[in-house]
């Protein structure tokens, strides 16, 4: 017993030697000399207390080298799988349940244009002599050390970054911009198939005077195409969902001018909405060489920083929210199913075959179609399409587009006139870009190519290919695009809302609720305020939303009605008068929210149908809704046509509040104290292998409860469901930049730098994210040095230099 005893102690020791060894193996080399080919001359990389690169190069392009080495140290897998899912690429890895994921991105184009658009790209120019650079530095880092643990577990083989993959990434990212083809099949069918009475209750209309402080005909679509439409929704829903990649979704951000800071100086604050995921979505990295030192955020495969800050100037951005995507529904030749009208003749369908190969599984070929307009995009549905071909016409595919050399110039856009000048060749996705310099200026442009579209023509809902309703005109020039530059009021707030048009031509979007945006404009107000990177952080951290009393209010005397008891009674008065503060010890935030839900449930359901009142809870349009519908008590959607009787919206509001009681009582018991929103709205970093346990525990983060929600300032947002809520996107990173003092700046990363499982830098800044916690971004060379843990030393490679 004692000889077994002692054999099965050293195979379990050897074991775990085994896997300590394997796993430090894979861990990302912080200290020591590596040589790089290509470098001109020796590059130091200095880590910091979390991980963060602060790199020092003799020349540009051996900056870039190295930032695209270390980076790829930490973020490899993550680079992997965001190309593969550009590219529909995932099934090759993953395995036939991805099938259905890379058709759709096979089908949107974006490996296409990602091809020929790299081809057009000058390689001499600056910004491509960075990107190649970068890229160079990625593939040798691949080609020289063991590869990520997650390429060994899904049989990954290495193969060379290449820019097409980085154009491919981008067009991921504006794709995940792009609300058109979630939200248009909807809105389509409520117009077509229920009536203008129910769409009035959406607000698809240009508010002229902004929001701080009729429909085309389309041909008729059968039982099937609307199936597809569904269909089609549902499948750009669970791309994004299910890839555990991060997602823009939104984004804060306001710069103040010197006049109301306590420095006197420009105050940037910045914290764009994204998808969570493990690893989190920005690389920071402090880059240097002679004439050029920026603090930026990076995105995989990108070396240009998305958001950036030095001693000169700092930016940051948000969604701008522009409709760039239009649906399009083409008329076929009934007799060449091959050709749809066009201008006033029948044109031929251009098409092409793909094969996406599956683990495991035969190839599957697709054949994609393509109209004058654009992509055929139910071609995403395979033989299961129906009648009607639904061309996509996106801004990304269709103007010039010149993004890389935008951010390229950006991160040197130190005046008023280089900012500028970058913003403008940002075409497509639309993005607001709010700057500050250290001289005193502060500004604002939203950047997008926007098109004209003939008069009358509203792109919310699918448009009529044959009638000319999808044609452009043109483009306005950039200078009519909404603007600000060193306003008067002396701050500038851009949170996702419709912005002011300087023309007062309409710019259809998908534009958030104004409540987040609204309530920051009213604190940055507050007279004798003076801003600093102390009081900045409470206004970052804000819980509150207004949003409540808007929804409520309007139906009190039916909520009033609906109570059963005393109990019920004093749990309504306490909502009632919430704040709307939505801390992990509120009860009425978890009442409020299950009601939110249930009041979507009992009126619009019956009238949807499941499929499409799914898709309605995931767009921005259930927020706009919910209020003017609870304003309108005549409203035909507070009928359920499942019963005989007519309901009026004290019924239905009774309904609500009954079946969100009767879940929380089933689901949390029946002592409402126990309700906290803490217990039921969480946020869990989820890994692409996490999906499926018990791989969950080893890569997914969390859960830990969470404070904020659904457009609050600090937007730690859920989709609008029934409890429990799962945290989906929020803050990518919370910034604070004075620029009297920029080396002085405070970020935080929602997980940690690394993308390597078991890494020091993992998950490590989880905790303190969760708590409102920030951190020193390191800028000057004392605090660099005073905070050094460990130095990389790239050499050039023998016969270079």
């Amino acid at each position: 017993m004692k000889r077994t005893l002692t054999a099965l102690a050293v195979t379990v020791a050897a074991v775990a030697a085994g896997a300590t060894w394997y796993i430090h193996d894979k861990r990302p080399l912080r200290d020591g000399e590596l040589a790089l080919a290509h470098l001109q001359a020796p590059v130091s990389v200095r880590y910091d207390e979390r991980g963060v690169p602060h790199i020092q190069a003799q020349s540009e392009a051996d900056m870039y080298r190295a930032l695209g080495f270390v980076h790829a140290q930490d973020r490899l897998f993550q680079m992997e799988m965001l190309r593969r899912l550009a590219r529909g690429e995932l099934a090759e890895v993953l395995g036939a349940r991805l099938v259905d994921t890379d058709r759709l991105f096979r089908t949107l184009g974006l490996r296409e244009h990602a091809d020929r658009y790299a081809a057009t790209l000058d390689r001499d120019s600056p910004a491509m002599r960075a990107m190649l650079a970068y890229l160079d530095g990625i593939n040798q880092y691949q080609d020289s050390r063991p590869a990520p643990l997650e390429f060994d577990l899904l049989g990954i083989e290495k193969r060379p970054f290449t820019l097409e993959d980085t154009i491919s990434v981008t067009g991921y990212m504006a794709y995940s911009f792009a609300a058109a083809l979630r939200t248009e099949p909807v809105l389509t069918y409520i117009r077509d198939q229920l009536g203008d009475d129910y769409l009035k209750v959406f607000d698809l209309g240009w508010h002229p005077d902004g929001v701080i402080r009729t429909p085309s005909d389309t041909p008729a679509l059968a039982a099937g195409d609307w199936q597809d439409l569904g269909a089609l929704a549902q499948l750009s829903h669970q791309a994004l969902d299910k890839a555990g990649l991060p997602q823009f979704e939104g984004s804060n951000a306001w710069v103040v001018a010197g006049s109301h800071t306590r420095s006197g100086k420009p105050l940037l604050a910045g914290d764009p909405h994204i998808r969570y995921a493990a690893p989190a979505v920005w690389y920071e990295a402090h880059l240097s060489a002679p004439g050029f030192e920026l603090y930026g955020h990076h995105q995989a495969l990108t070396p240009y920083a998305s958001l950036g800050h030095n001693r000169q100037f700092a930016w940051s951005l948000t969604m701008f929210q522009n409709d760039d995507l239009d649906l399009i529904a083409e008329k076929v030749n009934p007799d060449n199913p091959g050709q749809v009208w066009y201008q006033g003749d029948w044109v031929n369908l251009e098409s092409r075959e793909e094969t996406i190969r599956v683990k495991d599984g035969e190839p599957v070929k697709l054949t994609l179609r393509r109209s004058p307009h654009g992509p055929i995009i139910n071609d995403a549905l395979g033989n299961s399409a129906g009648k009607t071909p639904i061309a996509m016409w996106w801004a990304f595919l269709e103007t010039e587009n010149p993004i890389l050399d935008a951010f390229y110039q950006l991160n040197r856009a130190d005046t008023l006139d280089k900012a500028r000048s970058a913003a403008s060749k940002i075409h497509s996705p639309g993005l607001n870009v709010i700057w500050g310099n250290a001289a005193g200026d502060i500004a604002w442009w939203a950047s997008a190519k926007l098109p004209r579209r003939p008069a009358g023509v509203n792109p919310s809902l699918i448009l009529d290919g044959a009638a000319g309703e999808a044609d452009k005109p043109g483009f306005l020039p950039f200078s009519a695009n909404p603007h600000e530059e060193n306003p008067e009021r002396g701050f500038i707030v851009s949170a996702n809302y419709q912005p002011l048009s300087p023309t007062g031509t309409a710019i259809p979007g998908y534009y958030n609720l104004p409540d987040r945006g609204q309530r920051l404009n009213d604190l940055l107000s507050q007279p004798g305020v003076k801003w600093d990177l102390q009081n900045s952080q409470a206004l970052q951290l804000e819980n509150g939303t207004d949003y409540p009393k808007r929804l409520l209010q309007p139906l009190v005397e039916d909520l009033r009605a609906a109570v059963a008891d005393d109990d019920e009674r004093a749990l309504l008065d306490r909502l009632l008068a919430w704040d709307g503060q939505h801390t992990v010890d509120s009860v009425s935030a978890t009442l409020f929210n299950q009601l939110t839900y249930q009041l979507a449930d009992a009126a619009m359901r019956d009238d949807l149908g499941d499929a499409f009142f799914d898709n309605l809870l995931g767009t921005r349009a259930i927020d706009a809704a919910l209020p003017r519908l609870a304003m309108e008590p005549s409203s035909p959607w507070w009928d359920d046509r499942n019963t005989p009787a007519r309901e009026s919206r004290a019924d239905t509001v009774k309904k609500a509040w009954q079946d969100s009681l009767a879940h929380l009582r089933g689901s949390l018991g029946n002592d409402p104290a126990k309700w906290t929103w803490g217990s039921v709205h969480t946020l869990t970093h989820g890994h692409s292998l996490g999906q499926q346990k018990p791989l969950d525990r080893l890569f997914n983060v969390g859960p830990f409860a969470a404070p904020g929600g659904h457009e609050i300032p600090n937007n730690l947002s859920h989709r609008v469901g029934p409890s429990p809520w799962l945290v989906v996107h929020g803050p990518s990173t919370r910034r604070l930049i004075d620029l009297a003092t920029p080396e002085h700046s405070l970020g935080i990363n929602p997980l940690g730098q690394s993308g390597v499982p078991f890494d020091t830098h993992y998950a490590d800044q989880a905790e303190a994210y969760i708590r409102g916690q920030y951190l020193p971004q390191h800028y000057s060379e004392e605090d660099v040095k005073a905070n050094t843990r460990g130095v990389l030393n790239l050499l050039p490679a023998r016969g270079d230099g």
